[in-house]
């Protein structure tokens, strides 16, 4: 159990040995090898990177060099990603065999391994990751320490500020400033709504009731979302103070961290860093003797989408089937176990510690008039630099695609972006400009939610899209409200019917009609938001749909009951390569002579496009 004074003492030695991390200009001959450590790069072996770079290190003697493993550095794309302080230079696609050539080039003989530099759009070879365009309009808060410390140490996160924010909130603020202090900044919630997190704490507050909750939504359940893992991976820490502040502005004595059981390496962290706090008297009874008791349990999901619901989330807290409950009464006033419960979402709570350090007004110049801070989006679909990036509210798609994205990858056209996962709408290209926040994103017929944002170029089909969205939320509802049970899965078999090529014009009029009914009658916010995909293709796309109802045809050939495949006489070879590869015998031809496909056989595997040798057949 540490002090306050010890803390601060700790704070302050352990910053000026950090001070490698952030400043190139540190005098030392000290090297911290930086690895993620996050979910992407370990799967790409990163843990046997750290792994070799300890055994080199040992082996050759070596003082002065450390390998510190940390979260997740944005650019999943090009990982697993080596960094290397203070010089800040930055190796991608590392594999464990590179190990070798980096400790004896770059830090015995002190020279760059060029062949695992990025390159830039022009093709120049960039040393540093802030030279890329990935990182140039990148304003990070919530991701703050996210690849700058080691996430299982308590002690690198109090080296950068960590725990100062709480620290100035039990000794300088009452409940009432801390509240005042996060309505000021105008921070929203993150977990889709973007309900004013500082309205949500002051209605909690004021709840009548002794007992009192706070709860940490990380249930991320979008197909393509991985913001909150990553900073729960990265910067446990920062979610545990904010919880803590939250406890300290409502009153409440203890907080719930719902997590999903195929995050393991966030839930391993988080138990760390729990463990590593109760340790050091943060967590517990009488925090540093002002009388404040606080402290954090987890509780794992089983991955049920329906469950990132708040009150879903708080059924399944309580041991019961996750379904959501009837509103009103909101969590604020009756939560778990029917006590008044505050709950947001990871990123909301990362966020908290910087606005009580840097004051409202700093966090209120960030983003636009009604949407202030940054956002985290998860970038990926087709675009060429897929990971994590963090902008000021404000920031266009097209600046996220293009500038950020580095654009569509093939010399492809961009189509259309999908915000908000399956509870979102898609945005097409007219819609480039628009800033990303919540008002706007609103107007477009699309929304912020987590923050996934999947981008696709002019293969895509805006009938196919909808219908694999719609295929997810079917398969996730809870079943609970007639809406979503049985509307939801009449939409289905729609889609399904126009991607056969077997709908009809009066099927388009049920779908539309079915995609207004259902956001008015369902109750929770799974079912009033499953219709957004079909709603926004529908009215940007409309003409897709009438193709494939018409003329029964998919010009991107993803709905493959209503794609043709064919050889082209003038480039068949009759060589027989497509003939002996077709799984469904359906082509017909003497070799040396030009083949043809049985369309009545052939069932669409695209098996024999891929085969030809002579890219004869499309």
């Amino acid at each position: 159990m540490k002090s306050i004074g010890e803390i601060r003492k700790l704070r302050e030695e352990k910053r000026s040995q950090l001070d490698i991390r952030v400043n190139e200009n540190v005098g030392t001959k000290e090297k911290h090898i930086l690895v993620c450590h996050g979910t992407g790069c370990t799967s790409s072996k990163s843990p046997k990177i750290i792994e070799n770079f300890r055994k080199i290190i040992q082996e050759k003697k070596l003082e002065n060099v450390k390998v510190i493993q940390t979260g997740c550095f944005g650019l999943c794309a090009k990982g697993p990603i080596v960094i290397i302080r203070p010089e800040n230079i930055f190796y991608a696609m590392v594999s464990p065999e590179d190990c070798e050539e980096i400790i004896q080039s770059h830090i015995i003989e002190g020279k760059t391994v060029n062949r695992l530099l990025c390159k830039n759009v022009e093709g120049k070879q960039v040393e540093k990751l802030d030279e890329l365009p990935f990182n140039k309009k990148k304003k990070r808060i919530a991701l703050q320490n996210c690849g700058k410390i080691d996430p299982e140490n308590i002690d690198e996160y109090i080296a950068f500020d960590g725990y100062q924010a709480l620290e100035k909130v039990l000794l300088e603020m009452s409940q009432e400033e801390v509240i005042q202090t996060v309505e000021q900044s105008g921070l929203r919630g993150r977990g889709g709504a973007g309900f004013l997190t500082g309205k949500k704490w002051s209605l909690t507050k004021q709840a009548p009731g002794k007992q009192k909750y706070v709860v940490c939504n990380a249930d991320e359940g979008d197909p393509g979302a991985f913001m909150d893992r990553s900073i729960l991976e990265g910067d446990p820490h920062s979610v545990l103070e904010a919880m803590m502040i939250a406890g300290y502005a409502i009153g409440a004595t203890q907080g719930y961290i719902y997590v999903r059981a195929e995050y393991p390496i966030a839930v391993e962290r988080l138990k760390i860093a729990i463990n590593q706090a109760r340790e050091y008297g943060i967590l517990g009874q009488n925090i540093w003797k002002t009388g404040f008791n606080f402290d954090i349990e987890i509780r794992l999901g089983a991955g049920a989408f329906v469950c990132g619901e708040e009150t879903a989330l708080l059924e399944s807290i309580e041991g019961k089937r996750g379904e959501p409950r009837v509103k009103p009464p909101y969590p604020a006033s009756q939560g778990l176990w029917f006590k008044p419960t505050l709950i947001n979402n990871v990123e909301t709570f990362a966020n908290i510690p910087k606005i009580i350090l840097n004051g409202a007004k700093w966090y209120a110049g960030i983003g636009t008039k009604d949407s202030k801070g940054t956002k985290v989006f998860a970038l990926g679909g087709n675009v060429v630099n897929i990971g994590l990036v963090e902008v000021p509210m404000g920031t266009t798609l097209r600046e996220i695609i293009y500038d950020i994205g580095g654009g569509i990858p093939n010399g492809r056209e961009f189509k259309a972006a999908q915000t908000g996962g399956p509870s979102g709408g898609c945005i097409p290209k007219e819609h480039l400009d628009t800033p990303i926040d919540y008002e706007s994103l609103k107007e477009i017929g699309s929304m912020m939610g987590s923050g996934g944002l999947i981008v696709m170029d002019d293969t895509k089909c805006m009938v196919n899209l909808p219908k694999f969205y719609l295929a997810f939320t079917v398969e996730e509802s809870c079943g609970k409200c007639t809406p979503c049970r049985i509307g939801t899965k009449r939409m289905l078999e729609l889609l399904e019917k126009i991607t056969e090529g077997k709908a009809e014009l009066t099927d388009l009029e049920k779908l539309e009609e079915l995609a207004t009914a259902i956001p008015k009658t369902a109750i929770c916010g799974l079912g009033q938001s499953a219709p957004n995909p079909v709603l926004s293709t529908l009215k940007y796309f409309r003409e897709e749909y009438l193709e494939h109802i018409k003329y029964k045809t998919c010009k991107t050939k993803e709905c493959k009951a209503l794609s043709i495949i064919q050889i082209e006489s003038e480039k068949c070879r009759g060589c027989g390569i497509c003939q002996k590869n077709c799984p469904a015998d359906a082509i017909i031809g003497e070799p040396g002579q030009v083949h043809k496909i049985s369309q009545e056989k052939c069932i669409k595997c695209g098996t024999c496009i891929s085969s030809c040798p002579f890219h004869a057949i499309s």
